[in-house]
């Protein structure tokens, strides 16, 4: 008599014969990839060893005296992290909050730094032969963190530099 321990290995064994195997889809090391976001109207993308978390947004607890772009002060499982309205930093205009408001969370010296963004994309993936000159995307404050930039699927891809942000001096000084 058969166990229903085997009949499920059984099933397991027999399906597995007629799985279809998917093409490997090889990342040649030309290929860059992060996570893209938008903020404001600008599509960015970061390294992935840049963002450390992407969540929803913490509840906040404001900072007398701080800059107009640190909203205050987040707690995540006993971490207390500034959270910083980027869109305000970078353009003067404040993020429009709403639920389901998602944050990254960098990595600087000091702690981790919780970033407010439009809208979260995913993982994206670029390869050399999409790239484009950066010059016409990197316009204002966005000059000082985007070098580099991609065309994919109809639409311009700056990328942030995140680590090039957390040592902004102006960044690092969030007292008003």
């Amino acid at each position: 008599m058969r166990t229903p321990f085997d009949i499920l290995a059984d099933y397991e064994q027999r399906s597995l014969l007629h799985a279809v195997q998917l093409p490997a889809r090889e990342l040649g090391p030309e290929t860059w990839r992060g996570v893209g976001y938008r903020v404001g109207n600008h599509r960015l993308v970061s390294q992935f060893g840049e963002v450390v978390e992407i969540l929803s947004m913490p509840p906040v607890t404001p900072v007398p005296g701080a800059q107009p772009w640190l909203l205050g002060i987040g707690n995540l499982r006993g971490n207390l992290f500034p959270v910083v309205d980027l869109k305000l930093f970078l353009e003067g205009e404040r993020t429009v909050l709403h639920e389901g408001q998602r944050v990254l969370v960098m990595r600087q010296q000091g702690g981790d730094v919780a970033l407010t963004i439009d809208e979260l994309y995913g993982q994206r993936s670029f390869g050399e032969e999409q790239a484009i000159d950066p010059a016409p995307l990197a316009q204002g404050r966005y000059a000082h963190f985007v070098d580099r930039a991609f065309h994919s699927d109809g639409a311009d891809w700056s990328v942030f530099s995140l680590s090039r942000l957390a040592r902004t001096p102006e960044f690092r000084q969030a007292a008003a």
